[in-house]
């Protein structure tokens, strides 16, 4: 079976990940609290950074009801740390503010690879 760039199969269940042992129910409260508070962070932040588009794209895919649960707390996770106040490097500091946050981003983005390409603007040109 493919491995991704992580070395994990990708057919196989997640449980070498640790996500603080989150259940179902507990990843359906991080999309809550994403889908809440998601849009005023892009609205501060859109015009500072230029990975819009990647945190849309990661939107679309959390809602997706066909998306595995355990794929969807990789990015309820990865989107929490994006919107959170509290940061390795607060945000309010110019340019570098955000280095933390695109990190984190980048690392799902890679983690989750091409599947995540349907779910972007059709209209977006890369």
């Amino acid at each position: 079976m493919p491995e991704n760039d992580f070395g994990f199969d990708e057919t196989k269940d997640f449980d070498v990940l640790d996500f603080g042992e989150k259940t179902e129910e507990e990843v359906t409260n991080g999309i809550r609290y994403v889908e809440g508070n998601l849009w005023a962070k892009v609205e501060k932040t859109g015009r500072k950074i230029s990975f819009t588009k990647d945190i849309l794209a990661l939107f679309r895919y959390m809602r997706d009801p066909g998306v595995n649960w355990s794929r969807k707390a990789v990015v309820v996770a990865g989107l929490i740390y994006f919107i959170s106040p509290i940061d390795v490097i607060p945000d309010f500091i110019p340019v570098i503010g955000y280095l933390d946050d695109l990190g984190v981003i980048m690392a799902v983005l890679k983690f989750l690879g091409h599947e995540l390409v349907p779910y972007y603007d059709p209209d977006y040109r890369a």
